[in-house]
């Protein structure tokens, strides 16, 4: 089946079989390799992606089911050379250690940050608590995108006057 998807901003387009997952469409298809493969059950989110903006489990979707649609990578996060925020936070505040978990984590902070730009402890928690990390006690990876927020709301704010 031929389907066509904006991935990182650039429409693609690939013939699939209707069984093919998501995680194996973006990884062997498009060779997009930052989506890590985990436990293909759902529950560990290293395959986490964003599918419209919203943080999906791409072993448990179809690529059929992301035509017409838009797929955003931890690799499309970059933007001009740039680091986005969450990625420039999560190197500051050590917010990894293997990196297994990072895109997945990466891709949920944005998209939390997105839709509450000053999220609490808490709020950071509950958005990750799908994602698994074997390496850390969460403690950076809460700070990480704590700090990814502050970064991106003061990046939005006006400058002073002079």
């Amino acid at each position: 089946m031929e389907i066509t998807v904006t991935v990182n901003g650039a429409p693609r387009t690939a013939d699939v079989e209707p069984r093919m997952l998501l995680v194996h469409l973006i990884r062997e298809t498009f060779g997009l390799t930052g989506t890590h493969i985990g436990c293909d059950t759902t529950s560990c989110g290293a395959c986490t992606v964003l599918l419209d903006g919203v943080p999906v489990k791409s072993c448990t979707l179809f690529g059929v089911q992301a035509d017409g649609r838009s797929i955003t990578t931890v690799e499309g996060l970059a933007s001009g050379g740039e680091l986005h925020p969450i990625q420039a936070a999560f190197k500051e505040h050590h917010g990894l250690q293997c990196g297994y978990c990072t895109p997945g984590m990466m891709l949920v902070g944005a998209a939390l940050i997105e839709r509450n730009p000053a999220p609490s402890e808490e709020e950071v928690r509950f958005a990750i608590s799908g994602n698994i990390c074997r390496c850390t006690g969460y403690m950076n990876i809460v700070k990480a995108i704590q700090a990814a927020a502050a970064s991106k709301a003061g990046a939005g704010a006006d400058e002073p006057a002079a």
